[in-house]
């Protein structure tokens, strides 16, 4: 409406200018068919005053001006946190959520759901990973992000490998949304050719939870084999084969199949969970907690993880009546049962190698260099990089520069675990 060029529009949306062209395309042939004559976006303005519909001019800057009878709305301008929106569907998707649970309350997270709107409908990424520690929110982000980009599908799905065997049952889940009556063939990269038909056919996107969970404990992050070749084949074909569809895989820890696919202008995205910040003070403030002005300290303390510092505020409330002040004079982050049973589950994932290095890293009060660690661990140097990547991978360690040199740390609760852990 203001005469701005494509690239002008993509930019102040967070969409792509291709994107933005296909949605001006559709928007010429509606006016075409409502107007009677041919419009695009070079004559728009001018068929518009040729036909006395509307003295434009007067109505640059406006919210909204009617042409005919016909309303036509100017977005205001946007700056994050908003979320970006683009051109929905124009029929209700097919929503399957299956076990998905309900989200109750929601914290901040404001900027991750414009990243992930961005990518998902602006960029046209088919493959998009959202990752982070247990707790820190992935999946009630990832259901906040359906309910606001839904329109933009003609079918919604999400499945958690929670309920699910292996990579087949869920593909051969899906398969059977997308045609019930049809035979379901048994071979994983027929199933897999069968699904992309159906992913070019329809504008879908599938939301895969849990998928650090088909993969073994006791094995470093992508030591899997077969298991790891068939997760493998199965992103890369999600990722470099043409359709219109998203995938959106959320895990504990990274897969190296989708790391190997991060290149320069590949449609592959991920996006790390970190703590809440400043919105987890809502967290305490629903809990009715006091001392707001020690409030940062208790986040610090418990990392900003949204799951830790619910459980930790409940037992304030129970067993401190809500003073955050006087829970804080004992130091260190209290383990909670369910606390306490969470990270139990997630160290037995760990390698014998792992846990040594992380043992190691809690008895530093400081940030440890590479070359400090290798000493304390007494790994071979090819082990301990592996032993090393694979902690990162499952966002165990903290990995910071400092003055150009890599140092590694844990946040405040895995450290209080590791001194006190009595497994093998």
């Amino acid at each position: 409406m203001e005469g701005e060029t494509y690239a002008k529009i993509a930019e102040e949306t967070y969409a792509s200018e291709g994107h933005v062209r296909d949605v001006g395309s559709e928007l010429w042939k509606i006016l075409s068919q409502g107007l009677g004559k041919e419009v695009s976006k070079a004559n728009f303005r001018a068929v518009l005053e040729k036909g006395n519909f509307y003295n434009y001019s007067s109505a640059i800057g406006r919210d909204k001006v009617t042409v005919n009878n016909v309303h036509l709305c100017s977005e205001a301008r946007r700056s994050p946190p908003h979320p970006p929106q683009t051109q929905p569907t124009q029929t209700q998707p097919h929503l399957d959520l299956g076990n998905a649970p309900e989200i109750f309350n929601f914290y901040g997270r404001t900027e991750e759901l414009v990243t992930l709107d961005r990518a998902i409908v602006g960029d046209r990424c088919r493959l998009v990973a959202l990752l982070g520690f247990g707790g820190m929110g992935k999946t009630n982000l990832a259901l906040r992000l359906v309910e606001q980009v839904k329109t933009h599908f003609e079918y919604v799905i999400y499945r958690s490998l929670h309920f699910y065997s292996d990579l087949g049952a869920i593909l051969s889940n899906l398969l059977q949304i997308f045609s019930p009556d049809a035979e379901i063939p048994d071979r994983l990269e027929t199933q897999l050719s069968q699904l992309l038909t159906h992913l070019r056919q329809s504008r879908c996107l599938i939301v895969l939870d849990d998928l650090q969970i088909p993969f073994n404990t006791g094995k470093l992050a992508g030591e899997n084999g077969a298991l790891y070749e068939e997760y493998r084949l199965f992103f890369k074909t999600i990722a470099e084969v043409t359709h219109q569809s998203c995938l959106v895989a959320i895990a504990d820890e990274k897969p190296i199949a989708i790391t190997t696919l991060e290149k320069q202008n590949y449609p592959v995205r991920s996006l790390v969970l970190q703590g809440l910040g400043d919105a987890a003070k809502a967290i305490l403030q629903d809990q009715n907690l006091s001392d707001s002005e020690t409030w940062d300290s208790l986040i610090n303390l418990y990392h900003g993880n949204p799951l830790w510092l619910e459980i930790t505020a409940t037992s304030i409330r129970e067993l401190c009546g809500g003073r955050v002040a006087e829970f804080l004079t004992y130091e260190t982050p209290v383990l909670w049962e369910p606390l306490q049973a969470q990270l139990d589950q997630k160290f037995q994932r760990l390698t014998l190698p792992e846990k040594k290095a992380i043992a190691q890293l809690a008895t530093a009060t400081q940030p440890v260099t590479l070359l400090h660690l290798l000493q304390l661990t007494q790994f071979s140097a090819a082990e301990f990089f592996n032993v090393m990547q694979s902690l990162g991978r499952r966002f165990f360690v903290e990995i910071q520069e400092r003055e150009g040199v890599t140092q590694f740390f844990l946040n405040p609760v895995l450290r209080e675990y590791a001194k006190n852990w009595g497994g093998d």
